[in-house]
C-alpha cells in the first residue's frame, strides 16, 4: 500500500484577509488532495511568487489591503502562465468579471459560497493546469528531438529509437526498420532522411504491397518506351526519381521473389537495369526498407530471400509497439486532441476523467495510427469543452465496462 506525502500533494495558495475564509478553504483543499499555502494579502502573495515558489492553483480574494487579487492574477500570469487563478468576491459585478476572465482568471467565485459550488469549479481548474502542464512537457520533448519530425515520445524505448536515428542518419548503410502496423515507421525513415548528408535531394516512398506485381519492376526500375504493351515512353524507376535522396520501401516483405533478386543486385552494386533496357545505370540514394514481417521467419520458410534480408538487417531498428510505450500515450492523446481541436475549429479544453481512464486502459493494437483516428473521431463528434466517454468507439466503452465488472467480480448471466 502506498501512501501519499506531503511532498507527494498538489501546492494551492489561498489569498484572502479574513483568517476564516482562509480557514475554511484550507480544509476545503486539504479534503481535495492539495497542500495549501496561505497569505493575508496580495503583496505577500506575490513576495512569494517572486521567491520561487509554485502553485497548481491561487484562490484570491479580489479586494484587500496590500494589493488585490488583480494585482496577484496580473503577477501570476507573469511568473507562471500554468497556475489557474479564482477570484472571490462578495461585490460581483458583470465590469468585473470581465475584466477578472480578461486578464486570464479561471473563474470567479461570489461570497459567501458554498461547498458544492467551489469544489466542481476547483477541480476543473486544476485539470486545466494538469492539461497546460503536459503541453509544456510536450513542447520541451519536441525541442530536445528537434528534428525528429513528428515523432512524439519520452519513453524510454522512443529515446532508444531516437538514439539509433541521430546514430545511423549520417552514414550511408542501408536500414531495416521493424514494427507493428501503425507505429510510425514512415516518420522514423523521413527522420533519418532529414538528418542525412542527402536531407537536400528528394524522398521517395513506395509501398511495395500496394504495387500490382507485373507492374513492380517497371515502377522501381523504370521501363523503356515499347517493352510492353502501355509503355508508350521512357519512365524512369523510383530508384533513379531518388537520386541523391532517399528511397523508402515500406512492407519490403511483400517484394515478388523475382524482384528480390533485382533489388539485391540494386543494394550491392547501386545499379538499375530499365525493363527492356540492355545496359544497367547508376543510382546515387540512400535505401531504408521497413516492415511488420518477421523477414527471418520469411527467409527460413524460403518467402524471401535469405541473402537479401542479412544485407537489408545491417541496422535493424525495431520500433516499440505503442502498449509498451505507456508513458507516451497520454502526451499522444494531448498532440492530437490539440491538433484536431484546431484543425476543426473545436473549442476542446481537454479529457475528462472517465473518458481518459478508457484511453489509457486501452491496448490500442493499431498502435499510434488508431489512437490518432480515435481522437480525430472523438474532437469531431464532442459537442462541449471537454471529449467524454459517449464520444469513444463503443468497443472501448464496452471493454471498460467489461473489466469494472471483471475487477467487481460480477458473474456474467447465464
Amino acid at each position: 500500500m502506498t501512501t501519499t506525502t506531503a511532498k507527494d500533494l498538489l501546492p494551492a495558495l489561498i489569498v484572502d484577509d479574513e483568517p476564516s475564509m482562509r480557514q475554511f478553504l484550507s480544509m476545503l483543499l486539504k479534503k481535495n488532495g492539495l497542500a495549501p499555502q496561505v497569505a493575508a494579502h496580495g503583496q505577500e502573495a506575490m513576495d512569494l511568487l517572486d521567491q520561487g515558489q509554485r502553485y497548481s492553483l491561487i484562490l484570491t480574494d479580489l479586494n484587500m489591503p496590500h494589493k488585490g487579487g488583480l494585482d496577484v492574477l496580473e503577477h501570476v500570469k507573469a511568473v507562471d502562465p500554468a497556475c489557474q487563478v479564482i477570484l472571490m468576491t462578495a461585490y460581483a459585478s458583470a465590469e468585473t468579471a470581465l475584466a477578472a476572465m480578461r486578464a486570464g482568471a479561471y473563474d470567479y467565485m461570489i461570497k459567501p459560497f458554498k461547498l458544492d459550488q467551489a469544489q466542481p469549479l476547483i477541480m476543473r481548474a486544476l485539470e486545466k493546469h494538469k492539461l497546460l502542464n503536459e503541453n509544456l512537457m510536450l513542447k520541451r520533448t519536441l525541442e530536445q528531438h528537434k528534428g525528429m519530425g513528428k515523432i512524439i515520445g519520452r519513453s524510454e524505448a522512443m529515446g532508444r529509437v531516437f538514439t539509433m536515428i541521430e546514430k545511423v542518419a549520417a552514414t550511408s548503410t542501408t536500414i531495416l526498420i521493424t514494427g507493428e502496423s501503425g507505429t510510425g515507421k514512415e516518420l522514423v525513415a523521413r527522420a533519418i532522411h532529414d538528418h542525412s548528408a542527402v536531407a537536400d535531394g528528394p524522398f521517395v516512398a513506395i509501398n511495395c504491397g500496394a504495387i500490382p506485381e507485373h507492374l513492380i519492376e517497371s515502377e522501381l526500375f523504370g521501363h523503356k518506351k515499347g517493352s510492353f504493351t502501355g509503355a508508350i515512353q521512357d519512365k524512369k524507376g523510383l530508384f533513379e526519381a531518388a537520386n541523391h535522396g532517399t528511397v523508402f520501401l515500406d512492407e519490403i516483405g511483400e517484394l515478388p521473389l523475382n524482384t528480390q533478386v533485382q533489388f539485391l543486385r540494386v543494394l550491392q552494386e547501386k545499379l538499375v537495369r530499365p525493363v527492356g533496357e540492355a545496359h544497367e545505370r547508376p543510382i546515387h540514394c540512400r535505401i531504408i526498407a521497413a516492415t511488420n514481417r518477421d523477414l527471418r521467419q520469411d527467409a527460413a520458410d524460403g518467402t524471401f530471400r535469405e541473402d537479401l534480408y542479412y544485407r537489408l538487417s545491417i541496422i535493424p531498428i525495431e520500433l516499440p509497439a505503442l502498449r509498451a510505450r505507456d508513458n507516451d500515450i497520454r502526451l499522444l492523446l494531448e498532440h492530437y486532441m490539440h491538433k484536431y481541436a484546431t484543425e476543426l475549429g473545436r473549442p476542446i479544453e481537454g479529457i475528462d476523467a472517465a473518458a481518459l481512464q478508457v484511453l489509457l486502459n486501452h491496448d490500442y493494437p493499431g498502435n499510434v495510427r488508431e489512437l490518432q483516428n480515435i481522437m480525430e473521431r472523438a474532437v469531431t463528434l464532442s459537442s462541449g469543452a471537454w471529449i467524454t466517454k459517449d464520444v469513444l468507439p463503443f468497443h472501448m466503452q464496452d471493454a471498460q465496462l467489461s473489466k469494472a465488472a471483471q475487477d467487481m467480480d460480477i458473474p456474467d448471466e447465464g
